[in-house]
């Protein structure tokens, strides 16, 4: 299937689908500042997405889901991330995506949250290849190109048995967290074993693209892991914390203050934009990645900390 993954030139950046991180407001700053060459969306529920619109008819203008699913052109390419262990329900939520726009679909079978693998979501889906399979055919009904993002394993590294599962349903694009689920963040990724899924790929499905996640600080070093391990691709998740212009190569230590707090401030506006779907204590998750680096960081956080409102925020940035 031809797709937008076909045109990407190697190696490439794509930016990490982060839980009340990279949401319409952050997503629209990064592809402002420097767009990652794929864009992914916050994880939706595909459940949620059919129980809130066809069983409780809620409008999608006060659908916290569909505000999560809110894009702008110059985030394109991009990928809207779902989740769901019922394939009726992920193809709903796949075609609805269709329709929206989007340019592609994800499939998350890497999340650790046990809330998440209570619905049989997530990283649960290691434990139950049969189900990935059925919600990758169930997402692929909605015409656009279906990738999943997974771990390399449970309990314990399930490359050989598991990355085959998904390599043989032909993905255009496979992300692998070179972590287990029982690993979550608490040690270094895995990249070593990065050559051993890129072998399998080259094997089983020549066509899909590799795209490595984990421990990524910043584009140089995706560069580097890349051609370390012989991926195609990076996603980059953590690094994008207080750095929109990560994906045009500038570090933490290259941004003045006031570039850092012009762009606080706009994420600010953005943020207020998508209001009241997401709560004020989400962007001040931001505060501070963006306010450091410079004479006075601390106190002016402490200020930012103590403002009940983007209103107040914003005033008090814009007089630092």
């Amino acid at each position: 299937m031809n797709s937008f993954w076909n045109t990407l030139s190697k190696p490439f950046f794509v930016l990490a689908p982060m839980a009340d991180v990279t949401d319409p407001a952050y997503r629209r700053l990064i592809a402002e500042t420097h767009p990652a060459d794929v864009m992914w969306t916050e994880f939706v529920s595909a459940d949620g997405l059919y129980h809130t619109r066809e069983k409780k008819g809620m409008k999608d203008d006060e659908n916290p889901l569909m505000r999560d699913l809110l894009y702008t052109e110059g985030e394109r390419p991009l990928v809207a991330q779902l989740f769901s262990s019922n394939p009726e329900n992920m193809a709903y939520a796949a075609k609805l995506c269709a329709e929206l726009g989007f340019d592609g679909i994800d499939i998350n079978m890497g999340c650790p949250d046990k809330s998440i693998e209570k619905q049989g979501c997530g990283s649960a889906m290691i434990k139950t290849p049969e189900v990935a399979v059925a919600i990758i055919a169930a997402a692929r009904t909605s015409g656009l190109p279906v990738s999943v993002k997974t771990r390399i394993g449970y309990n314990k590294e399930e490359i050989d048995t598991w990355i085959p599962v998904l390599l043989k349903q032909n993905l255009p694009a496979l992300t692998v967290h070179m972590r287990t689920r029982k690993e979550m963040s608490k040690v270094p990724a895995h990249w070593d074993l990065m050559p051993r899924i890129v072998a399998l790929r080259n094997e089983l499905s020549p066509d899909t693209l590799i795209i490595g996640n984990g421990d990524v600080i910043d584009l140089s070093d995706a560069r580097a892991k890349i051609e370390e391990s012989g991926c195609d691709g990076a996603m980059l998740g953590r690094a994008i914390f207080g750095n929109p212009w990560v994906f045009a190569g500038r570090t933490h230590a290259e941004l003045s203050k006031e570039e850092r707090l012009k762009a606080l401030d706009t994420l600010a506006r953005y943020f207020e934009e998508i209001q009241p779907h997401k709560s004020f204590h989400l962007l001040k998750k931001h505060v501070k990645a963006f306010v450091q680096g410079f004479d006075g960081a601390a106190e002016l956080r402490g200020a930012i900390m103590n403002t009940g409102s983007v209103q107040e925020m914003r005033t008090v940035l814009q007089s630092a």
